[in-house]
């Protein structure tokens, strides 16, 4: 058995002076065990994002059993790192509360004195800025590959992400090293790339599915948040706390940790995207998980008022997709088909 509390922590408040507030769960052992209280700390967070509400519903899951697991360390578990997203089922906060950050996984650790992002980054920070790792739970679109992201060239990061066990990794890129997108849109400002930098290995796992409960996307996260908990030395190595999933987006998940055996890529911010706006029809024959070619026709872009096909839309490279645009109304400049290109071993390119 492991010990339990529910603390009610204020993240900031807003102008009226009403606190934004959410709830830290930490479990700790039972009290009897003086050196396992003095084991390593993992932070796990879920919807950062407001519409991404399956990580929630994974911490909520976990909580039984973290109660009768037997701990060897601590873990902290918030299941809604951002009310104000929460409440408006949005990515980002309206402009009204955080017009400088809207997004608040471009503001980490936060600033105690900054604006509402920021003081509720730095709140947050508290607890995960002393961790020894974190599991930042996201998720994708419906039609999104799940996978995990970690920093690419940072072996404890892909240790972590092996651990959790989606069948996709993506490697990311950061600094100095990546494209220019990387910087122009605020990454470094990430949870996991900004404690990554402060050496706390971190990743980040996109769970299928937006705004809908979807039990084959919340057993991946179980599964593997309980994995990364295991590999962290948070819980005993006897304690059988691995579950079981028989989504074929996660590697196996028995009860003894197995090698990890799956794909990993390259992050790839250089998606195939729009060129105008208009209704994005995909290619009959194209899915996710599949295998394309440099200048594959991926779908195309039409006027619906015209007719006119204003883009037939092409792979820019050649590698795995892993998301295409359902959702067919489309503006200039949205990705239409996410592409990651393999890597081997070496973290080198396969051309």
């Amino acid at each position: 058995m492991a010990d339990h509390e529910a603390e009610r922590v204020t993240l900031a408040r807003l102008p009226s002076g009403v606190a934004i507030e959410t709830t830290v769960h930490t479990y700790t052992p039972d009290g009897t065990d003086a050196d396992a209280a003095e084991g390593p700390t993992v932070y796990v967070q879920a919807a950062q994002h407001g519409r991404e509400i399956n990580g929630a519903a994974v911490c909520r899951r976990l909580h039984d059993d973290l109660r009768e697991a037997s701990f060897a360390g601590t873990a902290h578990v918030v299941p809604v790192a951002d009310p104000l997203t929460f409440d408006t089922v949005s990515y980002t906060t309206p402009e009204a509360y955080d017009s400088v950050n809207p997004n608040m996984n471009r503001c980490w650790p936060g600033d105690p004195d900054g604006t509402l992002h920021e003081r509720m980054a730095a709140t947050l920070w508290a607890y995960a800025g002393s961790a020894d790792y974190i599991v930042d739970l996201h998720t994708g679109s419906r039609d999104m590959l799940t996978h995990t992201v970690y920093l690419r060239g940072d072996d404890e990061c892909r240790a972590l992400a092996e651990a959790f066990g989606t069948a996709l990794l993506l490697a990311e890129t950061a600094g100095e090293d990546a494209d220019d997108e990387w910087a122009d849109r605020g990454f470094g400002g990430k949870l996991r790339v900004a404690a990554t930098m402060e050496g706390i290995p971190s990743i980040t796992p996109e769970l299928a599915h937006n705004k809908e409960l979807v039990d084959d996307a919340i057993e991946v996260g179980v599964a593997g948040t309980k994995r990364a908990l295991r590999h962290a030395g948070v819980v005993e190595d006897d304690d059988p706390v691995d579950g079981s999933s028989d989504s074929s987006d996660s590697a196996d998940v028995g009860s003894e940790p197995t090698a990890w055996d799956g794909t990993r890529a390259r992050n790839h911010l250089g998606r195939v995207t729009a060129e105008d706006s208009g209704l994005f029809r995909a290619a009959a024959d194209l899915a996710i998980g599949d295998e394309v070619v440099e200048g594959k026709y991926v779908g195309e872009v039409y006027d619906p008022t015209t007719y006119e096909v204003v883009q037939e839309a092409t792979a820019d490279r050649s590698g795995i997709v892993y998301s295409v645009a359902r959702e067919a109304t489309v503006t200039a400049g949205q990705t239409l088909v996410g592409i990651a290109i393999r890597l081997d071993d070496d973290e080198n390119e396969i051309e």
